[in-house]
């Protein structure tokens, strides 16, 4: 199984490039094309200084592209109560989705809600859950926690007809995030089957596994390795599907995907885009019709600074324009204070309202697919899903991405990428303004939550080496 189906010929040619060329080698007075015009990723994907419009690409749409994104809160804070505060804030000032962080998740960053079933209820009393997304992110309790939800449901009443709900469950990221499973690789592969059926037997609606990206994003993996490593997720899935004698075809839209973008606007922008093709390809290489991927964006944890943190707020805007102008289909985006500590009502009120001014005045969502046809994101996309194929096939070759994972073959390329991109950063080959390029002499005061940081999942199973989120100031050196 190839992914050649998966590219588009994007290069340009014909007279108007060469005499572009001939013009840029006379602007360039001797000095190498290569060197001051053409740039790599660091998946080493060439990207070139001009490209050509792109004919016979096929638009890229989200799951409902009717109306916006998913305005999607992170709620995370020890104290419910305050929590709860700022959920109903949340709502009433647009927000029209809930991430639900909880302690011990790869994704809490040190905080997250308690790990009860009260604590689920409290925050989501008064949340009117016909007309807002619940995601519970990824956490190694999610399976009960998706028990909790449901109870909670029936104690409401509520019509799962009308209901946009993701469970979080993804035994991968929960391996890489904290090294441990509850249970052991072989008898999670034996017991999953059965969860999966009791949940279609209840008939609830949404997303039910997840493959979740924003560990190894955050742990300094490349956009193919982010990519590829999903989409193995996702292919160990569809195994537990048909282990549990569920139909491929009405599994696959029970999937879905979570995702970190970063300030890198068009490669944050093919990434999105990459992910619903490589989704559409495993579909297809299944022999099942196409399920339009679920997708769900957060901005990148490691390239938040503690230094200037203002200098975020300009990160994370254009990270969250290019994962609406990419197509996600619910977008996160991390208050710029969140490397201090746990964000004050500021901080979350600027990370909503930059999507609600995206949305809602600047109507980014009114175009489907705004980077169709354009040459240089249609290339980016081609080319990362390539790279990604060969990942996943390097998953699979290593039996599978737990086993993979459990013998520390994922990590060691994750940890490469950063090593390499890091050095990169050290030796001024790279920059990053307002952090090696300018950056403040002194710190000013952030206003941050009262809260207690604590450990990650430390219950389990212990199968292998974790990964850890680390920001790009700390790995450089540049703030602490």
């Amino acid at each position: 199984m190839g992914a050649g189906a998966l590219t588009k010929d994007v290069e340009p040619a014909g007279a108007e490039r060469q005499r572009w060329l001939a013009l840029a080698e006379k602007a360039l007075a001797g000095a190498s094309f290569e060197e001051k015009l053409v740039s790599h990723t660091d998946d080493a994907i060439r990207i070139e200084p001009l490209y050509d419009r792109v004919s016979g690409a096929e638009p890229l749409v989200r799951t409902n592209p009717r109306s916006p994104w998913i305005v999607s809160q992170r709620v995370d804070d020890p104290d419910v109560d305050r929590a709860k505060a700022q959920v109903l804030d949340d709502i009433a000032q647009g927000a029209t989705g809930l991430s639900l962080v909880f302690e011990g998740a790869p994704n809490a960053f040190g905080y997250g809600l308690p790990r009860t079933a009260q604590a689920l209820e409290t925050v989501l009393e008064g949340v009117p859950l016909n007309r807002i997304q619940i995601r519970i992110d990824t956490h190694p309790w999610s399976r009960p926690m998706a028990d909790w939800l449901v109870a909670f449901l029936s104690k409401r009443r509520s019509d799962p007809a009308k209901l946009n709900l993701s469970f979080g469950i993804d035994p991968a990221a929960i391996l890489a995030g904290t090294g441990r499973l509850r249970m052991s690789i072989e008898a999670l592969q034996e017991s999953m089957p059965q969860s999966l059926a009791h949940f279609f037997s209840m008939g609830v609606p949404g997303v039910l596994l997840e493959a979740d990206g924003r560990v190894f994003h955050n742990a300094g993996a490349t956009e193919a390795q982010e990519l590829g490593i999903m989409l193995a997720s996702a292919v160990s899935y569809l195994r537990m599907f048909e282990k549990a004698r569920q139909p491929l075809v009405y599994a696959a839209p029970h999937i879905g995907f979570a995702l970190s973008v970063d300030q890198d606007q068009f490669l944050s922008m093919a990434k999105v885009r990459a992910l619903r093709r490589l989704w559409a390809r495993v579909q297809e290489a299944c022999s099942i019709p196409n399920s339009t991927a679920n997708i769900h964006a957060e901005t990148s944890f490691r390239m938040m600074t503690a230094l200037d943190p203002e200098t975020n707020i300009l990160r994370t805007t254009i990270s969250c324009f290019a994962a609406a102008a990419g197509g996600a289909d619910s977008i996160s985006v991390l208050p710029h204070t969140i490397a201090h500590g746990l964000p004050a009502p500021f901080a979350r009120r600027v990370a909503r309202n930059a999507q609600l001014i995206m949305a809602n005045e600047s109507h980014v969502d009114h175009v489907a697919d705004p980077a169709y046809g354009s040459g240089a994101v249609e290339a980016l996309t081609a080319d990362l899903c390539e790279a990604a194929w060969a990942e996943l096939q390097a998953i699979e070759a290593e039996g599978g991405v737990l086993s993979s994972l459990r013998h520390g073959q994922i990590q060691q390329r994750v940890r490469t990428a950063a090593a390499r991109r890091d050095a990169a950063f050290k030796a001024g080959e790279r920059a990053i303004i307002g952090t090696t390029l300018y950056p403040q002499k002194s710190e000013r005061p952030v206003e941050t939550l009262d809260a207690e940081q604590r450990p990650a999942f430390t219950e389990g199973v212990v199968l292998c080496e974790p990964l850890f989120p680390v920001r790009i100031d700390q790995s450089i050196g540049a703030a602490s």
